[in-house]
């Protein structure tokens, strides 16, 4: 039997010491417990005096029913009635205060009285009204711990929150995490190391082909790092991710860490920064410290730019800034007089342009990693990684959702495939369709619809034509972003859209922008044909167009009469001018061919709605029966695009050559690319504006 209860207890009989220490505030509890309920059922008893005042015992005085007075300590009396006036008291059920007083043998009512000799006044005239003189004692209790407890008790507060406070620190502090009080200093830094269960692999990341490239050198190095030794090569010391936000940065990094098999230094840039003076920089020592006696090891320090703004640029602080010296301390471990070999530090952000030269020359980041939005095949893998845990319809296309995604980020398709279960669930489906992916992508680029929006017949129909001039000149128009779908459903902020699927290019001609510009004013102008007047509808449309107009003179060099000259700064510099870095002059032409690229699209807008004025009714008309219109409907009314015909006949072209057995010939590529800031977009949604 013991040993049975040997066993039981799997310790041999001896006390567990990996039980659960007794924690003080289960005995600070049971404290506060006991008072409260000593004051809930004892405070009050039925044996204690009633709390009263002199108007309560004057009439009892004149009629006879008091006993004696004692006055305690010369500010509180205590009165005594006669057994009989107690007797009456407690058996009368309409005075109910007095019904409560304690029986005969102490004191029933007890008050405060402000001072002796008034008190003695007021007692003689109610004496002299009844006939009946009033014994008064006098006693003084003494209040030594009474006095001691009031004294003492802020003090013992206080040193009791202080211990609180204290043990919560040390609590907050284990294993050096910089909670405490005296570890304010350490860096609160995430360790990852190669037994860590929850391990990502580049597996585990989908698309960032060319960024999992570069970033797999330094994995490389860190496993085989004789073979680059005997070399003489040495390891890039840091590695900086840039991209726009949710393009799946900080999950590179953590694929870092789990390929690397080597301890890994997680840490935001914002847990630097402390109202303390000088915690950040103690912070970076800190974190450098740890790494050097975990080298070989990686540092990964998120959001870089809570720190690592240029220096003299913070609006609102001085040169003792203390960012700036968390920056100074950060470069100073990175590439200063002392060596960090083994250790090499990723970092990521999504504001590259506002951060430090310093910070950003070789020897520090040596090389900057592009993390850029994924495209159609990288978006297909993505989508692949996101539906998993979906039920999904067998007949779900994947490459058709990737390629109405253009320009969505990992975190972007993540909330599509996560906003597509909840609207098949919500309509009790078994399973998620095409359908609620398509309105999860409406919902996250249009807002939620309101089709209780109130709207009256002649709005509505304005915003009819409004939606069939947008889609009929984008779809007439060969350069035009292809429609997708036009509803007159109210949806955020807008009164109805035109939803296109822009093409995935790296270069946009001239011709291609003047396109897009006419149709983004296809339903100004068709409102105004249909109605003779215009509406505040197209106020988003406008604001659009404005900025391209004059993004096309003062950027792309796009107007003869400016010539080729670009006033836009990629370094973000220009933000700190206090001057135009053109004329007066140059203002006016500025604006001048703005306006004349505008009333150039507008033309083109009119003269296509002009010529295909009954499609537009048409289509107008079924906008209004049906709320929304898809491509197939647009298609049926005008035909199909020009671009689609041309593209269809090369294809034909294409065949034929090969079925006679030609080989057909290679397209040729630019032999270079130039970035185009406005390429990278989401499916476009030409509004109506902002309610009016």
């Amino acid at each position: 039997m013991a040993q049975q209860q040997q066993q039981k207890n799997g310790n041999g009989g001896r006390m567990n010491v990996n039980m659960p220490r007794p924690s003080w505030m289960w005995i600070y509890a049971l404290i506060g417990l006991f008072i409260v309920g000593y004051y809930l059922f004892f405070g009050n008893s039925s044996e204690s005096p009633l709390r009263s005042d002199w108007s309560v015992v004057e009439p009892m005085v004149k009629r006879g029913e008091v006993e004696r007075i004692r006055i305690l300590n010369r500010d509180q009396a205590q009165i005594f009635l006669h057994k009989e006036a107690v007797e009456t008291y407690r058996a009368d059920k309409e005075e109910r205060y007095l019904s409560r007083m304690p029986e005969a043998g102490g004191p029933q009512l007890v008050f405060t009285i402000g001072s002796v000799d008034s008190f003695r006044e007021d007692l003689a005239a109610a004496e002299e009204a009844s006939g009946v003189s009033v014994p008064v004692i006098y006693e003084n209790q003494d209040r030594s711990w009474t006095n001691l407890l009031v004294n003492l008790l802020p003090w013992v507060l206080i040193i009791g929150v202080w211990i609180f406070l204290m043990r919560s620190m040390s609590r907050n502090a284990g294993g050096g995490a910089g909670g405490g009080l005296m570890n304010v200093g350490k860096a609160k830094a995430q360790i990852f190391d190669k037994d860590n269960d929850k391990r990502v692999t580049f597996k585990d990341v989908a698309g960032l082909e060319e960024a999992k490239v570069e970033i797999m050198e330094i994995v490389d190095f860190l496993k085989k790092a004789d073979k680059y030794r005997e070399l003489g090569a040495k390891i890039p010391k840091g590695a900086l991710l840039v991209g726009p936000p949710g393009t799946g940065k900080t999950l590179l990094a953590k694929a870092v860490a789990g390929e690397a098999n080597v301890p890994f230094l997680s840490i935001s840039g914002s847990d630097f920064v402390e109202m303390f003076v000088g915690v950040g920089a103690s912070r970076v020592r800190d974190l450098f410290a740890q790494a050097k006696q975990k080298a070989p090891c990686i540092v990964f320090i998120d959001e870089i730019d809570a720190i690592g703004r240029a220096r003299g640029k913070n609006a609102g602080f001085s040169g003792n800034d203390e960012r700036e010296n968390t920056l100074n301390q950060l470069l100073t471990e990175m590439d200063g007089f002392q060596t960090n070999q083994g250790v090499i530090v990723l970092a990521a952000t999504n504001r590259a342009d506002i951060l430090d030269k310093a910070l950003m020359r070789a020897g520090r980041f040596d090389r900057q990693i592009e993390v850029g939005l994924p495209d159609v095949k990288e978006r297909e893998e993505i989508f692949d990684v996101h539906l998993r845990p979906l039920k999904l319809d067998p007949q779900l296309d994947r490459s058709f959702l990737a390629r109405q995604t253009p320009g969505f980020s990992g975190a972007d398709i993540a909330n599509v495939c996560n906003e597509a279960a909840l609207i098949a669930a919500r309509h009790n489906k078994k399973f998620v369709s095409k359908e609620d992916f398509l309105a999860a992508i409406d919902r996250i680029v249009g807002g939620l619809e309101r089709k209780n929006k109130i709207i009256t017949d002649e709005e509505k129909r304005v915003i009819a034509y409004h939606e069939a001039g947008h889609a009929t000149v984008s779809w007439i128009l060969e350069n035009a972003s292809p429609l997708i779908k036009v509803t007159i459903i109210p949806r955020g902020k807008a009164l109805g859209a035109a939803w296109y699927l822009p093409e995935e290019r790296q270069i946009t001609t001239r011709e291609q922008l003047f396109d897009e510009l006419a149709a983004t004013l296809g339903g100004r102008v068709s409102e105004q044909l249909t109605f003779g007047e215009i509406s505040t509808g197209a106020l988003n449309d406008l604001e659009r167009v404005t900025k391209q107009a004059y993004a096309m003179v003062t950027y792309y060099g796009m107007s003869d009469e400016v010539g080729t000259l670009s006033y836009y700064d990629s370094t973000g510099q220009s933000d700190m001018a206090l001057t135009k870095p053109y004329s007066e002059e140059m203002a006016r032409r500025i604006d001048a061919e703005a306006r004349r690229i505008v009333d150039r699209a507008y033309a083109m807008a009119e003269q296509v709605l002009r010529d295909h004025a009954d499609g537009v009714k048409q289509l107008a008309e079924l906008l209004l029966e049906r709320e929304v219109v898809f491509t197939e409907d647009v298609e049926r009314i005008f035909g199909k695009r020009k671009k689609d015909i041309l593209r269809e006949e090369r294809e034909a072209a294409e065949a034929a050559r090969e079925a006679a057995g030609e080989r057909p010939s290679a397209a040729a590529s630019p032999a270079e690319t130039t970035s185009d800031p406005a390429s990278a977009e989401t499916p476009e949604r030409s509004g109506d504006g902002p309610e009016q």
